[in-house]
Parts: C-alpha cells; structure tokens; sequence
C-alpha cells in the first residue's frame, strides 16, 4: 500500500470515523492508504483533538512553502541515476533515503518522472528498471485515452466561487471502500462549512451510490448546488 497526499473529504473522514470509535488501522484499510499515513497524520495535526479544517490548512501551508528546488539540482540527479544502474528500484531509492533521515529526498514518483524524461531525450535509465514496461503501458493507455468517462465535464469548468469557498451549497462527494467490497460508505462534505453527511452502501454499485447520494441531499435539496465528484475525472453542476 503506498503512501499518499490526504484529500480534504479524506481528513474529514478521518474525523468522522475516530468519532465512531475506528482504530488508526481500520481507518487506514477504509481509505486505501498506509496505516502511517494515517498516524503521521494525527501525529502532525492534533492538538486538542484532530481538526479537519486546521489540518487541511496546514497541509496546504506545508506545501507552499515547501522547499523543492534541491530536487532538480545536478549531484541529486547523478546520485539517483548512479542507483538506477546499480538495478535499483525507484521505491528501494525512496526508501533508502526516508530510512537513512537523509535531509535530501526525493519520492518514487520523482524518479520515474527522472526515468521518463531521460527516455524522451534518447536516455537508457528505462533499461536498468525490473519492470520497465509497465508504466509504459500505463502512461500509453493514458494517452490512448482508455478509461475516459464519456462526455465528461472537467474539474476546471466548474464556477470560480467554488474554488474560493465564499458561497454555501457546493459540495464534495467521495467513496471509502473496506476490503474487497466488503463494506462501503459514500461521503458529501460541504466545501465552505465542511459539514458532512454520510451513508452505507449495501452493494458498491453506481446505482447504489447514485440512489444514496440522492437520498443523502434530498432532505436539503436547496441547499445543493453543485456536486464534485472524487474520481480525479469530473464534476457534475
């Protein structure tokens, strides 16, 4: 299970499911990430209690102000390129330095991005991976276009005011699946008050979840404007 930046319904979630009594690891299994993810993350944000809200503005705080430049100069780059051809994996790297509390550090993400350019300048780092066709694949049925929702509506054609939280009545929504399908929950959270609402699916179906965010705002029809939803594809207004 890989490590992975929280979403803002995320740490809602999180809230949520302490509320009802979940341990770290349960919560962790229920938003398919590392249970460290989930500990680093209270760890970081709790002070008196875990607050979503503050939690997400420091999140965002953390990452403007981060200090990325190290990552693009030329010893960084010939360090990680020297690993590449020893057969290191761009997870053992990562790894390697996470372990060794080297101030400098790069994710395994960083070092496929590495690898990819390399390869569009007529580099061979692509020829030291264990597994080099892999994210070929992926990266070429991304630009097929395979798994495009049909006449979707992209995140950025959505109102500004959104973005900006000044108005009441848009809305977020996501899934937290348990296991293979063993339990799920659907959530909406209120993007300017973070108010959350929450159901479970018998099945995890799209009619399902369809029929339940339904019932979910119906009781508050005119307060719901738009709904965003978290499948990294589209909005629907």
């Amino acid at each position: 299970m890989k490590h992975r930046q929280l979403t803002q319904t995320q740490r809602y979630q999180i809230s949520a499911l302490r509320v009802a009594g979940k341990s770290q690891r349960q919560i962790a299994a229920m938003l398919g990430c590392h249970n460290s993810t989930i500990s680093r993350e209270l760890r970081r944000n709790s002070i008196r209690g875990y607050e979503p809200e503050r939690a997400q503005h420091q999140a965002n705080t953390r990452r403007r102000t981060a200090f990325k430049r190290h990552k693009r100069v030329q010893w960084l780059t010939d360090w990680v390129t020297e690993r590449l051809k020893e057969h290191w994996s761009p997870e053992q790297i990562a790894g390697f330095m996470r372990r060794k509390n080297i101030p400098v550090q790069v994710s395994h993400q960083w070092v496929y991005d590495l690898i990819h350019r390399d390869r569009l300048l007529g580099g061979r780092l692509w020829s030291f991976c264990r597994h080099r066709n892999n994210r070929g694949r992926k990266r070429r049925a991304k630009e097929a276009g395979l798994g495009k929702i049909p006449n979707r509506v992209g995140i950025d054609c959505r109102p500004k005011e959104i973005e900006h939280r000044a108005a009441l009545g848009h809305w977020e929504n996501d899934t937290v699946l348990q296991g293979h399908k063993q339990s799920s929950l659907v959530t909406l959270v209120e993007r300017r008050s973070g108010y959350l609402l929450a159901g479970r699916l018998k099945r995890f179906t799209a009619n399902q979840t369809t029929r339940t965010v339904i019932r979910l705002l119906k009781p508050i029809r005119g307060a719901a404007k738009t709904l965003t939803l978290d499948n990294g594809r589209g909005v629907l207004g």
